[in-house]
C-alpha cells in the first residue's frame, strides 16, 4: 500500500517541495548562462530519469490506467515540467526579478480558483485569509528588490514579453497543483514523478539534440556539472514526489498557500548564497508569508474542544 502522511507531515512536504523549488530557480541563473535553455532542460529530465528508473514499474496493487489518467499525466509534464521551465527562465532573462516576483505573487490565488472551478473544492475563509497573507508577504519582498541595472534597450522594449512569460508560468505552477490532485487518487508519487519526467523527457529531446549540436560540453566548469546534478534532482525528483505525497491529503487550494516558499526561499538563497543584504521589507515580507502558511495549517478549535 501507498504512504499516506499525516497533516503535519503533508503540511512539511509541501513546504519542502516549494522551498526547493525556489531554491533552484534561483541557482538556475549560473546554469543558464553555461548551458543554453533547451539543452538544460533535456539534461535535466535526463539525469532524473536515470535516478528514478527504477520507479517506473508499474505496483502490483496499481489498477490500470484510464484514457483519462494517461491524459492527465501528460498534462501535468506538459504544464508543470516542460512549460514552466521554459517560460520562467526565458521570462526572467527579459524581465526584472521585481516584476517576476509580483506576478508570481499569483501563484496561490490561481491554484485556489482552478481548484474550485475544476475540482468543485469549497475554499474557506481562512485558506482565502492565508492566500492574501501569502500574495502580500510575496508582494513586500518583490518591491523591496533593487531593479537591476542594464544598458541593454533592446532587453527593456522586451520587458513586456518576459512579464507574459512569467504569468504564463503561474498559470502552469497552478495547473500542476490541480491536476497533481486529481492524479494522487489513482496513482502513488513515485509512479507520478517518474512518469512525468519521462514525458517531460520525450518532450523536450527533440529540442535538447537540436541544442546540443556544436556545444562545447568541455568548456563547462566542473561546479556547473554538479550544479545541474542537483538541479536535476531537485527539480525531476524531490519536488514532485514531495508535492505529490503532500497532496494525498491536503486540497489543492490550501496546497496553493505553500507556493508562498517559492519567491521565499529563492530570496533566501540570494541572502545567504549570493551575498545579498536583508533589509525590513525583506523582513516583514517573510513574516507575512509564513504567518500564511501558518493560518492555513494550524486549525482553529472547535467549539467542542474550546
Amino acid at each position: 500500500m501507498s504512504f499516506v502522511p499525516s497533516r503535519p507531515v503533508a503540511y512539511a512536504c509541501l513546504a519542502l517541495s516549494m522551498s526547493l523549488v525556489g531554491s533552484y530557480v534561483a541557482l538556475s541563473k549560473p546554469l543558464a548562462a553555461a548551458f543554453p535553455v533547451f539543452l538544460l532542460a533535456w539534461l535535466r529530465f535526463g539525469i532524473g530519469g536515470l535516478a528514478m528508473a527504477h520507479w517506473l514499474r508499474k505496483p502490483a496493487n496499481e489498477p490500470p490506467m484510464t484514457p483519462r489518467t494517461r491524459r492527465l499525466l501528460f498534462l501535468e509534464s506538459f504544464l508543470g515540467n516542460f512549460l514552466f521551465s521554459i517560460c520562467m527562465l526565458f521570462g526572467v532573462s527579459l524581465t526584472s526579478a521585481v516584476s517576476a516576483g509580483v506576478i508570481m505573487a499569483a501563484i496561490p490565488a490561481t491554484v485556489a480558483l482552478l481548484s474550485w472551478l475544476f475540482l468543485r473544492e469549497r475554499i474557506t475563509g481562512r485558506t482565502w485569509a492565508a492566500i492574501a497573507l501569502a500574495a502580500t508577504g510575496i508582494g513586500l519582498l518583490a518591491f523591496a528588490q533593487p531593479q537591476p541595472r542594464t544598458g541593454a534597450a533592446a532587453a527593456a522594449d522586451l520587458a513586456w514579453l518576459g512579464n507574459l512569460l512569467v504569468f504564463g508560468a503561474v498559470l502552469c505552477e497552478a495547473a500542476y497543483a490541480v491536476i497533481g490532485k486529481a492524479l494522487t487518487g489513482a496513482l502513488g508519487p513515485k509512479r507520478i514523478t517518474s512518469l512525468i519526467n519521462l514525458w517531460g523527457f520525450a518532450l523536450v529531446t527533440p529540442f535538447g539534440l537540436y541544442a546540443a549540436r556544436g556545444f562545447d560540453f568541455a568548456a563547462v566548469a566542473p561546479s556547473s556539472w554538479l550544479l545541474l546534478v542537483f538541479y536535476a534532482l531537485a527539480a525531476s525528483i524531490w519536488t514532485v514526489w514531495l508535492w505529490m505525497t503532500g497532496l494525498k491529503v491536503v486540497p489543492a487550494s490550501q496546497a496553493g498557500v505553500f507556493t508562498a516558499m517559492l519567491p521565499v526561499s529563492a530570496a533566501a538563497v540570494g541572502v545567504l548564497v549570493l551575498g545579498e543584504q536583508l533589509g525590513l521589507m525583506q523582513v516583514l515580507a517573510f513574516a507575512a508569508a509564513l504567518a500564511g502558511v501558518l493560518l492555513a495549517t494550524v486549525r482553529a478549535p472547535s467549539p467542542a474542544s474550546a
